[in-house]
Parts: C-alpha cells; structure tokens; sequence
C-alpha cells in the first residue's frame, strides 16, 4: 500500500475477526444445565413409578418390609395389649381346683402343694369328674369361666404351658381347674413360670400391615 499507509517490518496483521470466547463459555454453560435438568427429571419419574423412598413413605415409627408392607405400631394394638395388663389379676386371687384324671395316685395333692407355695390360693383337690378321668391324655386341662379366658387361665397356664385352655359358659364362679392328665410329668420350674408371668405383665404391641405407601 502506498502513501502515508505503507507498511514496514517483516510482520503483517492477520485479518481475521476477534474471537467470541464469552458466547462460548455461556453456550457450554447452558448445555450443562440443560443436562442436570434433565437427569433430575429422569429421577422423578423413576421415583414416581417405582413408588420412591420406601423408609420415607412409612413415616415416622414404621419400617418398610422387603415386601413393601408397612409394620406400624397402632394405638389400638397399644390400647388392647393394656386392658388386657390391667385386667391379669395376681397369683394370690386365683383359686385352683387341683383334679387327678390318672391312674397315678398323690399327684393332685403333691400339684397343689406346689401351687400354694407359689402363692396360688388352692379350692378343691382331688380325683376329676367322670367326664373327665382317664380320659386326658395329654399334659393337662385348664378349665374356667368365661370370664377368666384372658385374666386367671393365662396367669395358670404360666405354670403348666402344654396344658389345654378351656372355657365353659355355663360355669358360675372364679375359681379354675387344673386337671392333670396322663402326659403330666411335674409343674413349670418355679423360673421359667416366673419369665411366663413376666412376659405377660409386659406384652408387647401387636404390629399392624399395611401396603399403603410403600
């Protein structure tokens, strides 16, 4: 080029446009964005078809089983296991009507015996009815009212637990027998009637299922 633009040196601009590095620093931005965006949708639908957090979803308190049910404590499981605490009455109030249905002689007296010295109050001990002896082949029966199905029959059976639990709603009375039978070897130990008692004087609530929400 002639004139007052000549140009000297051995170096020539180049004549090209500038590099635009801000518009591409924001289009890779967005491009990110975008795909964050899309894998977290993603994840809301699997959660919505594969029904989500299971541990959330059974709320506080419950746990969620490999099934997908819920085990939940209910306050009706908690109200009935504390009617029947408050309805087991002590050893000292139940009466026990001791009854031999073997061939074995001694052995309502000897089953008695045991009973009161584990503060049983003891009624009538002696041979069992008719309908009853010789015809007992198992441990034993337990036999009350209706009324004594879920307070003196179980605090009983603590003492002889493969022994029969029997009810009988025309039988008038508080009062129990304990009819031995011919399996009948000897009582509960004195420790392992005591955990029996125990335990019932701590039931643990009953857990509910549930599938909603899991």
């Amino acid at each position: 080029m002639g004139g007052q633009y000549r140009i000297t040196g051995d170096k020539y601009p180049r004549m090209r446009p500038p590099r635009r590095r801000g518009r591409l620093v924001l289009l890779i931005t967005a491009s990110v964005v975008a795909l964050g965006m899309l894998g977290w949708g993603t994840l809301q639908l699997v959660d919505v078809f594969t029904g989500g957090d299971r541990a959330s979803a059974a709320g506080p308190g419950g746990t969620c089983a490999p099934d997908g049910r819920t085990k939940t404590k209910t306050a009706k499981a908690t109200a009935n296991a504390a009617s029947t605490v408050k309805g087991l009455p002590a050893p000292r109030t139940i009466t026990v009507n001791v009854l031999n249905a073997t061939t074995r002689t001694g052995l309502a007296q000897k089953t008695a015996d045991e009973l009161k010295k584990r503060g049983f109050r003891i009624g009538d001990v002696g041979n069992a009815p008719k309908e009853f002896d010789k015809k007992v082949k198992g441990t034993g029966i337990l036999l009350g009212a209706t009324a004594s199905r879920d307070t003196s029959l179980p605090v009983l059976a603590g003492q002889l637990p493969a022994a029969e639990r029997r009810t009988d709603a025309a039988r008038k009375g508080a009062a129990v027998d304990l009819i031995i039978g011919d399996a009948f070897k000897s009582l509960a130990t004195k420790k392992d009637a005591d955990r029996a008692t125990a335990k019932l004087a701590a039931p643990q609530p009953t857990p509910t299922t549930s599938k909603k929400g899991c």
